[in-house]
């Protein structure tokens, strides 16, 4: 049975996961806060549930995340959000995770960014636009237009495990963040086209995203993620060269020999 929203507010039982919202509702959103505010947590808890979303609420990272997107939000704590971003995908999580701030600072904002985080959202926006960002992020994860096969992908050198979100390089783990895998698998998925900025950065993020500065900040963005992603393969193999650039249109892997 959920618990009620007093018992979530007051922080009862706050190691264990508590319920609130749509349980039964089949197409709920499951998502899953991470708050170590209990009166936050338990408010928002309960702002989101009358969204229509089944909100698990928990105080610190769990053991085994099972939902369809987290919402992070830990800075009173020991541990901030940016770390926990960190130990969410050494874990292998591969769930989008959206990072909740007090204030919107750029540099904050970037950090979480580069750290894996889909989304950053200042809280005084409000639990409406959140609840309209979440689902964006979710419907994004899993488009329905391009179903994502389960099924191994393997181009040249490279292994994309898409059950796993995992890319291997030469049989070692690249150890991507969920963003930068997404990227990576949209370009092996067109192996010798050129991929669009704009294309690459909805698949970084979610359509319609918008972060940078100005209106074609976003291809900031992108460098910087393909910079990160090329960084990580170099570690591995320092004569990777597999990801060319168009200037001013996008990128593409190239064919394999």
């Amino acid at each position: 049975m959920a618990a009620t929203f007093d018992q979530v507010a007051m922080g009862l039982d706050a190691r264990a996961p508590v319920l609130l919202g749509s349980v039964n509702e089949p197409d709920a959103i499951r998502a899953l806060l991470i708050e170590d505010g209990a009166i936050d947590r338990g408010l928002l808890a309960q702002e989101l549930s009358q969204q229509g979303f089944a909100v698990q609420t928990v105080a610190s990272l769990p053991g085994a995340p099972d939902a369809d997107v987290i919402v992070l939000h830990c800075d009173r704590a020991k541990i901030s959000s940016i770390d926990l971003l960190v130990k969410l995908h050494r874990q292998g999580v591969n769930i989008p995770v959206v990072l909740l701030t007090d204030k919107a600072l750029p540099a904050h904002e970037c950090l979480a960014l580069d750290k894996g985080a889909v989304d950053v959202i200042c809280k005084s926006r409000g639990s409406e636009v959140l609840a309209r960002r979440l689902k964006s992020v979710v419907k994004a994860s899993n488009p329905t237009d391009q179903p994502r096969s389960d099924r191994s992908m393997i181009c040249g050198k490279l292994l994309l495990r898409p059950d796993l979100s995992r890319a291997y390089w030469k049989d070692a783990d690249l150890d991507l963040t969920l963003g930068e895998y997404n990227i990576l698998h949209l370009l092996a998925s067109n192996v010798g086209r050129y991929v669009t900025y704009r294309a690459i950065y909805d698949r970084l993020h979610y359509e319609g995203f918008i972060a940078g500065s100005g209106a074609d900040g976003y291809r900031a963005n992108v460098r910087s993620a393909i910079r990160r992603i090329r960084k990580k393969f170099r570690s591995i193999d320092p004569t990777f060269d597999e990801i060319a650039n168009y200037n001013g249109f996008g990128y593409c892997w190239k064919k394999p020999d």
